[in-house]
């Protein structure tokens, strides 16, 4: 075959890491390799400056790789590494103070400071280097170099991240910190991440604003994610983990109408560990497309459960980034559905705001697929970003859940009511229900209830509850069909007892 013909089919990824190490193919003309740089340096370039995503090949946020394409690049730049000696660096970003940003200025302000970070980064990393976002304001580089080329990047970073950003009326100076892993030297590839993130939070122990090289005499906390890791894997099948429901009630009878399910982890050693500590450690290790599945499993199983001991139950579980993502997440919640004997459109899926502003096909196609379905769609902590009325219109949405900052205020803040109450007009002017969502006082209900909310939810009325707890509570004799505040659920939720709650 030519030689030429044979470097174009060669995927983008592995030309990359060839080309940019500088690597040849022994037969290979000079002309074929000029094709073969031109096409590198086009890509060298585009892990940086792609800004219109229209696939799951680039973070829309901030114009970045993906997590897979990052992956593969790295993957590739290992392997050289292998073959040839040499070492390349992972560097964890994470800006300081960062949610101030989004507090002061805004969600879409925050969006754009992201973008302009994205283009400081890349302006800092030499040639061939591969980026990403990983979440919220966190960054993770890839550089060809050693340790010490690592660090004058971390210090260049510094100094163009101190240059003021100009936000409408606003000047804005940011300091990141920045943790640095090296491989080999620092361990094996799946490690790494994990090393510099180590690296990364030494530096933010300590007021950020700096650097820091991993040093393997504090591995401990290193060993510690390790097991929890380990652990994490093996919870699924052992059943550790356990969905909690929290009861969501209709704003004026107060009775409840549904539930939404929450993730916990009971730990063999460690018992509750909080959702905020596993799943992002699942979401960084590739584990939270598997828990994802088995919520909506389980979520479905325990519905049909409850509907065959006489409570015909509506449930909401929230959809995690990765599966708006995947081709199949309708599909499978559809079989699990049907196994259960259930109704799609007593069942909700929940999508935070953030997650529906992406508006990539991927994202797209599984709205697509969960209209067609016929299950009931919400957007969650709404009023957090920045949705616009053109695009919430296109969405086959048929619920907000206002974001807790809206409702924690509301009771003190004439701004916070004045937002609020907007928030329900618009729902409700676009056919679309309106849940409140952390509820703690009784002030806070009754101005929600005076607005128009549609179901409140919150530590008011009950905290989450095991399957089992809440079963009982409905289904008691003393507390079934009981409506008002003291805790009754809707007549319509029961149908002819045939089996036991849980």
């Amino acid at each position: 075959m030519d030689p030429l013909a044979i470097l174009q089919a060669v995927p983008d990824w592995v030309l990359l890491g060839l080309a940019v190490a500088g690597t040849g193919a022994a037969g290979v003309s000079g002309a074929a390799w000029r094709v073969q740089r031109r096409r590198a340096q086009a890509l060298e370039r585009s892990l940086f400056t792609v800004t219109h995503a229209t696939d799951t090949t680039v973070d829309p946020r901030s114009g970045l790789l993906a997590r897979p394409e990052f992956d593969n690049a790295f993957n590739a730049a290992a392997s050289r590494c292998r073959q040839r000696g040499g070492e390349i660096c992972l560097m964890v970003v994470d800006l300081d103070d960062f949610g101030s940003v989004n507090d002061t200025l805004g969600h879409r302000a925050g969006d754009k400071v992201m973008r302009e970070v994205s283009r400081r980064l890349a302006k800092a990393a030499p040639a061939g280097s591969a980026a990403m976002r990983m979440g919220g304001d966190e960054y993770v580089l890839m550089i060809g170099g050693d340790i010490e080329q690592a660090k004058r990047v971390a210090a260049a970073l510094q100094e163009l991240l101190a240059e003021p950003m100009a936000l409408g009326d606003h000047r804005l100076q940011l300091t990141a910190s920045v943790g640095i892993a090296a491989y080999p030297t620092h361990g094996s590839r799946a490690r790494l991440l994990s090393c510099a993130s180590a690296a990364m939070r030494s530096v933010k122990a300590v007021g950020g604003g700096d650097w820091a090289v991993y040093d393997p005499q504090s591995a401990v906390d290193h060993q510690l994610q390790d097991s929890l890791l380990a652990d994490l894997r093996v919870a699924v099948e052992k059943r550790q983990l356990e969905l909690f429901y929290q009861p969501k009630v209709e704003a004026r009878s107060l009775q409840v109408t549904a539930a939404e399910a929450l993730l916990r982890w009971h730990h063999p050693e460690q018992g509750m560990i909080s959702p905020a500590v596993f799943v992002p450690l699942a979401e960084r290790h590739g584990l939270i497309g598997a828990i994802g599945n088995w919520v909506i499993d389980e979520a479905c199983r325990q519905a049909g459960v409850w509907r065959k001991a006489g409570l015909r139950m509506r449930v909401a579980i929230n959809l995690s980034a990765y599966q708006m993502r995947q081709d199949d997440v309708a599909g499978r919640l559809q079989k699990a559905l049907a196994a259960n004997e259930l109704e799609p459109g007593r069942f909700t899926v929940e999508i935070t705001e953030s997650l529906a502003l992406e508006n990539t096909r991927a994202t797209q196609q599984t709205f697509e697929g969960l209209r067609r379905a016929g299950l009931h769609v919400a957007i969650d902590d709404f009023g957090a970003g920045q949705t616009s009325l053109a695009y919430l219109r296109q969405l086959p949405v048929s619920e907000l859940k206002m974001d807790i900052g809206l409702v924690r205020d509301i009771a003190t803040s004439g701004d916070a009511r004045v937002i609020a109450e907007a928030v329900i007009r618009m729902a409700h002017a676009l056919e679309m229900r309106v849940v409140a969502e952390g509820v703690e006082n009784a002030a806070q209900r009754d101005l929600l209830v005076r607005l128009g909310a549609d179901e409140l939810q919150g530590f008011l009325f009950a905290r989450p509850m095991s399957a089992r707890a809440l079963g009982m509570w409905a289904l008691d004799p003393s507390n079934a069909r009981r409506g008002g505040e003291q805790g009754g659920f809707r007549p319509s939720l029961y149908v002819t007892r045939q089996a036991n709650v849980a």
